[in-house]
């Protein structure tokens, strides 16, 4: 139900990022959404991959620090205010939320926003409870 995601840890240097996408584009494998996080000496990339069992396999092989995790992900309509709502409600039952990532899919005028909480049953139990449509992996 979940949205597995893979951190990898770089060294905040030049190319380092073009050599974590050389990795992934030699062994043919598509990027759906990353995001990165840097400090002056490293940065955590969190990435989300078409097939990211094999993504971990090659990026280990290529000699990179990873790390894997599941993420809580719900659907909004792409609108002023859609997000906020929804964390409004995660809010006032005292969810802590650890990071937040988003994208848009203009098509379906949606917006996806992956959350890492720390009990991620509750929150989908949450979610799907005032009505929110909590996705997996398969559609993104």
């Amino acid at each position: 139900m979940y949205v597995n995601q893979i951190a990898v840890f770089l060294e905040n240097r030049a190319g380092r990022i073009n050599e974590f996408a050389a990795c992934l584009a030699k062994a043919n494998i598509n990027i759906i959404v990353m995001s990165i996080a840097d400090t002056t000496d490293y940065g955590i990339l969190r990435v989300i991959t078409e097939d990211n069992e094999k993504a971990m396999k090659v990026l280990k092989e290529g000699g990179f620090n990873i790390a894997s995790t599941y993420l809580v992900g719900f659907e909004v309509d792409d609108r002023p205010g859609a997000m906020q709502e929804v964390l409004d409600i995660l809010y006032k039952e005292g969810i802590n939320i650890g990071y937040l990532y988003s994208f848009v899919r203009p098509i379906e005028k949606k917006a996806i926003i992956l959350i890492k909480v720390d009990d991620n049953d509750y929150v989908a139990e949450i979610l799907k409870k005032h009505g929110i449509v909590v996705i997996d992996r398969n559609i993104l």
